[in-house]
């Protein structure tokens, strides 16, 4: 049986949805309740339009992989996720928002530095930014915001490094990073702050034209933009993207995976106690699939009818795919709610899925594993120095974390 629209003329839930007091790793119990009941189903946005809500893994996982989807935000239909995204995507064109052909060229023009090997390579160098961080906490006063004094410096610094990117400049970026991914933020703000981004990574472009070093932005610029490949502005752009997600979601995930083995001492003792890489890595994935911190849904428009979960989604209609509770769907991972390290999570989708996955995950895995590995063997006794009550939360990011996280030892 399929809905039609008039069914979406009727009162429909609104996306997105809050989560339960007293459940911060968990979905909104409004999202499990349509997974059981009505997996792919209609709601309504902050616009009033009503796209298609997709809940379950493979139903997710096959939408992402069909090419008669597109991420293209300046299509009709599309479900943008605020007023403020809505301008600003449709303003600024970065390859994740592009399809095949477009999609493909320009990712491929910075993928060699995320390949494994690439990124296996700079193992050395981002276990030597943890130590040296957590030798400065361990030296300092006590408590410590563990997001402003780790979470967030180790991809920063990481990125930086990688991008070639002054990391005296952490300040500016950070904060206006956060402006951008701030559901609350008005289209002027997100313009502004992507604008003084992308004005400064033009500038320092221009310095790689001059003095390239050992670094993606002189690669960009001496091999692209010196080629008239593209233009340095969209190389600019092209890296106030790699800027903004190589620390934001990273940083997120660092505290809030914390956090989660901070309530699951069982869990965190596994990491603690061990060795064994293949335990590191097996708990990375699956503190991934657990908190899912890109909690606001992959978005996309249909180029074409298809047919998916019993419903008929026509062309030119919105989907959301609601990464964050498909990788707690029971049919694709038993006990989904429960924090199992041993779990083979694998399969989760908290990079997406297909074409558009996230190009950074080989260093996202790196970093978290070589976190997840020292942060808790250095310091054994880390616990936390507030009430897990006292906690902000940031549901109104379109990145899911904790804006602090007192620690001490």
């Amino acid at each position: 049986m399929t809905e039609t629209l008039a069914d979406t003329q009727a009162e429909l839930p609104e996306h997105p949805m809050p989560r339960a007091a007293g459940c911060p790793f968990d979905p909104p119990p409004s999202l499990r309740d349509l997974q059981s009941g009505r997996p792919v189903s209609r709601v309504r946005i902050w616009d009033g339009s009503s796209p298609w809500l997709v809940t379950r893994h493979d139903d997710l996982r096959a939408l992402l992989g069909d090419q008669r989807i597109s991420a293209d935000p300046s299509l009709p239909g599309y479900p943008h996720r605020t007023p403020g995204t809505k301008v600003r995507d449709q303003a600024r064109r970065t390859f994740i928002t592009m399809d095949d052909p477009d999609h493909a060229r320009l990712r491929r023009m910075v993928t060699a530095p995320f390949a494994i090997k690439k990124v296996e390579a700079l193992r050395p160098s981002i276990q030597k930014i943890v130590d040296d961080l957590i030798d400065t906490l361990l030296a300092g006063p006590k408590p410590v915001d563990l997001v402003e004094a780790f979470a967030l410096p180790v991809p920063s610094l990481v990125i930086c490094e990688l991008l070639g990117v002054p990391y005296e400049k952490h300040d500016f970026f950070q904060s206006n990073t956060k402006v951008i991914v701030r559901r609350t933020s008005t289209a002027d703000e997100l313009l502004a702050a992507s604008e003084a981004l992308t004005d400064y990574l033009d500038d320092l472009l221009a310095v790689k034209l001059a003095e390239p070093g050992d670094d993606l932005l002189s690669h960009l610029a001496t091999q692209r933009v010196a080629t008239g490949e593209m233009t340095r502005r969209q190389a600019a752009e092209t890296g106030v993207l790699l800027l903004g997600a190589g620390h934001e979601t990273t940083a997120n995930m660092i505290a809030l995976g914390t956090l989660a083995l901070l309530r699951h001492p069982d869990q965190l003792a596994l990491l603690r106690d061990g060795d064994d890489p293949r335990t590191v890595a097996a708990a990375v994935e699956e503190l991934l699939r657990y908190l899912n911190i890109t909690h606001s849904g992959r978005r996309r428009v249909a180029l074409a009818d298809i047919e998916i979960g019993g419903q008929v989604i026509r062309a030119g209609d919105g989907v959301i795919l609601a990464n964050e509770i498909a990788n707690r769907d029971p049919l694709a991972f038993p006990d989904p709610d429960r924090l199992d390290l041993t779990r083979d999570a694998r399969r989760h989708v908290a990079f997406g899925y297909g074409v558009h996955q996230c190009l950074g995950q080989p260093l996202a895995r790196v970093e978290l594993q070589v976190v997840y590995s020292t942060l808790y063997r250095r310091i054994p006794t880390l616990a936390l120095a507030t009430g897990p009550d006292q906690l902000e939360f940031k549901h109104d990011g379109l990145v899911y974390g904790v804006y602090s996280l007192p620690v001490t030892w």
